[in-house]
């Protein structure tokens, strides 16, 4: 049994809804990104993992600065020194030029001890503590290299389907080499998978996306599939036990909003030829909470809201508030208030303070207004105002008594 730790999607210099720290130079949501590595790096010194299996996108973008680069590399060090440990090439680890070098290329040409750099659709042979071990890594497919000899003219579509089945023949080849070798198989890919559930990577996608069949890729030559790229943690063999476990770690941190529900963590699992056990670690990402209030007809919109965040835990969270009002009450209510009040509760970070003006709805008068009577031109009006019905009902009857009067 090999005990493994897989994990993916750092994506270390994600600066959004941070601030700069002055006595480190580093935005808190780098440090956040950097502390979740850290919690499972103390982790793995308990548990004692065989193999680290880091599935790809280990920066923001494909040129992170020298900062960056340190902080990945120590923590790399940090578990290079416990095991073996694979690094697979997401598509933020890949240059726009594919002659260029990927950002995690270093370790290969430093021959960095117990690292192994997954650039290239290969399988590896790995001699861990508890036995042999074969890793096939798959990093990010480049179009440009699935596609080397000369294509004719094709749409969009019909190149998205070759290059769905050349990705799905490597894999099918990987597959007959790993069983050549009674031992145990693991798969690591950077790439999507069509049935997956996305989360935000969608938001920094670089390129067009290529996704397969999870058909062509849950073959049971292997024992666990060990995927990156997709921020939301999943097995897409669940309820599926003759299949290996097909598992998106998901990432370590949230990167907005769109993540807001989301656990994150790493994967634990328990690998031998044939069968895996495996689990989920949740780490203690950074909340992100939106908080509604509707404030429409209310004659102190700012206090309702004041009395409403005194119910919510909002400390260390990055918070956005989404604020539900009308015409009438809109220039009554005081953001400065409302941001100040979530500072003194100890947010990390406010995202956005947001205005959802309820614009009211015109009323059809019919096509001969001029036929109603005044009590009914004003009943009309007063509904599109969006008055209370009782408060409609007391106003007509009041209405009526002048225009009684006026008549008389």
């Amino acid at each position: 049994m090999v005990k493994v730790l897989h994990f993916a999607d750092v994506h270390i210099g994600m600066e959004n809804h941070g601030r700069t720290n002055p006595q480190t130079g580093l935005s808190s949501r780098v440090t956040d990104f950097l502390r979740r590595m850290d919690d499972m790096i103390d982790d793995a010194r308990h548990r004692e993992p065989d193999l680290v299996i880091f599935a790809g996108d280990a920066f923001k973008n494909r040129t992170p600065n020298p900062t960056f680069q340190r902080e990945f590399a120590w923590r790399i060090l940090d578990l290079a020194e416990l095991c073996p440990v694979v690094l697979l090439v997401g598509n933020h680890d890949l240059p726009i030029n594919t002659k260029k070098a990927s950002t995690i290329e270093i370790y290969e040409t430093l021959r960095v001890p117990n690292v192994w750099v997954g650039r290239n659709n290969e399988l590896h042979w790995i001699e861990t503590k508890s036995g042999p071990i074969q890793v096939a890594t798959i990093p990010y497919p480049i179009r440009a290299r699935l596609l080397e000899d000369d294509i004719p003219q094709r749409t969009i579509t019909d190149l998205d389907s070759l290059l769905q089945e050349r990705l799905e023949l490597i894999i099918r080849d990987l597959a007959k080499e790993a069983a050549q070798h009674d031992t145990p198989r693991i798969l690591t890919g950077h790439f999507s998978v069509m049935g997956a559930i996305r989360g935000s990577e969608r938001q920094v996608m670089l390129g067009r996306d290529i996704a397969i069949t999870l058909g062509n890729l849950a073959d049971p030559t292997w024992d666990y599939i060990a995927l990156g790229h997709i921020h939301k943690h999943q097995n897409l063999t669940e309820g599926q036990p003759e299949l290996p476990p097909v598992v998106y770690s998901g990432s370590l941190e949230r990167i907005d909003f769109g993540e807001e529900g989301d656990p994150k963590g790493y994967i634990w699992a328990e690998v031998e030829r044939g069968h895996t056990e495996w689990e989920f670690v949740p780490v203690q990402a950074r909340p992100f909470i939106t908080l509604r209030f509707d404030v429409c007809h209310e004659p102190n919109p700012t206090v309702l809201v004041l009395e409403g965040l005194q119910s919510y835990d909002v400390h260390d969270a990055i918070v956005r508030v989404i604020v539900k009002t009308d015409p009438e009450n809109n220039s009554l209510l005081s953001t400065h208030a409302i941001d100040k009040a979530l500072r003194e509760a100890g947010v990390s970070y406010v995202a956005s303070i947001q205005r959802d003006v309820q614009q009211p709805a015109r009323m059809r008068l019919g096509p001969t207004p001029e036929g109603l009577s005044p009590g009914e031109l004003l009943e009309r009006y007063l509904e599109s105002r969006e008055v209370p019905g009782d408060r409609i009902k007391a106003l007509v009857e009041a209405a009526q008594k002048i225009f009684e009067g006026q008549q008389s």
